[in-house]
């Protein structure tokens, strides 16, 4: 489990490109000490698991389906990637339960910069939405981010500057896409609320 609390701004140093999947080589040097083969780390809020590891870093497989559903296919050698470490079970819980499984990609639709802080708008796969409520959590490339409005195709979020600073949103602009994870919670009431009204 993660926190949506990204750790570093890591670096894409090699892709190789399989028949079925991809093998990405990753810098990090915060992440990877430490880290040993089986790990888990979240990569733009997907979860990788460590096949090697050398120096400052990692070498993790992603399988198709992976690749499908999230925006890691696009990835090259120099992209730049959010990382994050499972959190330790006794710690703060900073964001939000995240489980670093992707349910689906956005795209950066609109930046409004501030003096202190920048409104960003991304898309909304439909299926989505009813999951994204107004001040509610959300995942956007792996970051814990608090919905600012939500609408039926798009929703919001505000920036502060250390978000800007240490992480992929700095630097995306209108048109990149963005990998998306809904509050668990919200997929699980939905689930045994289902249930119970087909009881009846």
């Amino acid at each position: 489990m993660f926190t949506g609390i990204v750790e570093e701004l890591g670096e894409i140093t090699a892709v190789e490109t399989l028949d079925d999947a991809c093998r990405f080589r990753v810098r990090g040097p915060a992440v990877t000490e430490g880290a040993r083969h089986g790990d888990s780390i979240a990569v733009n809020g997907v979860c990788l698991t460590v096949v090697d590891q050398e120096g400052d870093a990692f070498t993790a497989d992603v399988m198709a389906e992976t690749l499908n559903r999230s925006s890691l296919g696009a990835l090259a050698v120099g992209s730049r990637v959010n990382l994050e470490r499972p959190t330790a079970v006794g710690a703060r819980l900073g964001g939000h339960i995240v489980q670093g499984h992707v349910d689906g990609t956005g795209e950066i639709l609109e930046r409004k910069p501030s003096e202190h802080w920048e409104l960003v708008r991304i898309s909304l796969p439909a299926d989505l939405a009813r999951y994204v409520v107004e001040k509610g959590s959300i995942t956007v490339d792996g970051i814990s981010l608090t919905v600012v409005d939500a609408g039926p195709d798009f929703f919001t979020v505000s920036l502060i500057p250390t978000t800007l600073a240490l992480t992929t949103l700095g630097i995306k602009q209108p048109g990149d896409p963005v990998n998306l994870e809904v509050d668990v919670i919200a997929k699980y009431v939905e689930r045994l609320l289902g249930a119970q009204g087909s009881t009846k």
